[in-house]
């Protein structure tokens, strides 16, 4: 297993004002390359990172008649609260279909975790522990949700310069906003059942949303397809003090809002026929594995943590073609909906 030469990106430039544009350039063209890019100095503390993580392995520490105080609806439409292993699968959907029933239904993917929305949500509201079962976490997890979010808009703000946009290009349409922190936890599990496929940690899977924010530890087993054969999958090896961003589906499909021959039209206009520049950036296929050249105790992999956040256009966007991008020649590839419709379509798949 060889490890993808994903770019390592200083984000401190772009955040200081001190190469803005070198910054946002370097951006795009790795989300053009490969769909992925490490960015390191990306305005989070190690500590408040590490604080995070450890409020996750207390959570996760705790029995499970404890962790289920807090369970996640059995529909998948409320995507919120704990998910014990094996409950959640990851589904790929395709792009045209129009239910769960037509995708490939995977392996149950052996983790468990904690999925966290902003609190005033009326449509997903969060799902927290009794008080007294771990105290300050529902805390923690808020104020960290509302850190990344100040990371994500940045992020946002350089890839609107990337493409010559105004820097709050993107941010004005993820503004609610109607994201997700995600804390996860793998279990130690035998290497033997994972080479071989018997059981997943992740499935194969491309993410839904705009970008996701990955905060990994130091375990690994990420991989991500080889941009140039379809099949191979190649080791992300995690960066110390580094965060792992990735295009999700929706970017992926904005491409073409900037139409035929460069020319700008809306953002609201995501889900494009392949014409103009629409498909640049990837939204690349990815999956967790088994670490390369994993150290096993008794055939056994260590205990592995992660924590994704997960960054959706607000839910009342109506992702539809606009004129100018479609013709009679260029058809229109997908029928309108609204980001609420999408994402909620790809919750209810995963269970």
């Amino acid at each position: 297993m060889s490890s993808h030469p994903i770019p390592i990106i200083d984000f401190a430039p772009f955040l200081d004002g001190s190469a803005k544009q070198q910054v946002a350039d370097q951006l795009l063209g790795s989300f053009k390359s490969a769909g992925f890019v490490y960015l390191t100095n990306f305005g989070l503390s190690n500590e408040e990172v590490q604080e995070m993580f450890d409020w996750s392995k207390r959570f996760f520490a705790l029995p499970h008649e404890s962790k289920m105080l807090a369970p996640h609806p059995g529909s998948g439409m409320h995507h919120r609260g704990y998910s014990f292993p094996g409950q959640e699968k990851e589904t790929q959907l395709p792009d045209s279909g129009d239910s769960a029933a037509e995708a490939e239904v995977p392996i149950p993917s052996v983790k468990e975790s904690f999925d966290i929305g902003r609190e005033e949500d009326d449509l997903m509201p969060n799902i927290w522990p009794p008080d007294h079962i771990l105290p300050g976490f529902k805390e923690s997890c808020l104020a960290f949700y509302w850190k990344c979010y100040e990371v994500e808009k940045n992020i946002l703000r350089a890839l609107a310069l990337g493409f010559g946009l105004e820097e709050e290009w993107f941010v004005r349409y993820h503004g609610m906003p109607d994201n997700g922190l995600r804390l996860q936890h793998y279990p130690s599990i035998a290497l033997e059942s994972v080479l071989t496929n018997k059981v997943a940690r992740i499935a194969t899977h491309t993410d839904f949303d705009t970008l996701t924010v990955l905060f990994p530890d130091s375990v690994g087993s990420l991989e991500i397809e080889d941009p140039n054969e379809s099949g191979r999958f190649l080791a992300v090896s995690p960066i110390p003090n580094s965060i792992i961003v990735n295009a999700g589906d929706f970017l992926r499909r904005c491409e073409g809002s900037f139409g035929l021959a460069g020319t700008i039209y809306s953002y609201q206009c995501v889900d494009l026929t392949s014409v103009g520049s629409n498909d640049i950036i990837r939204s690349t296929m990815h999956r967790v594995r088994a670490p390369p050249n994993p150290v096993t105790k008794d055939g056994m992999l260590p205990d592995r943590y992660s924590i994704p956040y997960f960054c959706a256009a607000d839910f009342s966007t109506v992702v539809d073609p606009i004129p100018g991008t479609w013709s009679a020649d260029y058809p229109k590839k997908y029928e309108p909906v609204s980001v609420k419709e999408y994402v909620m379509k790809r919750f209810a798949a995963d269970y």
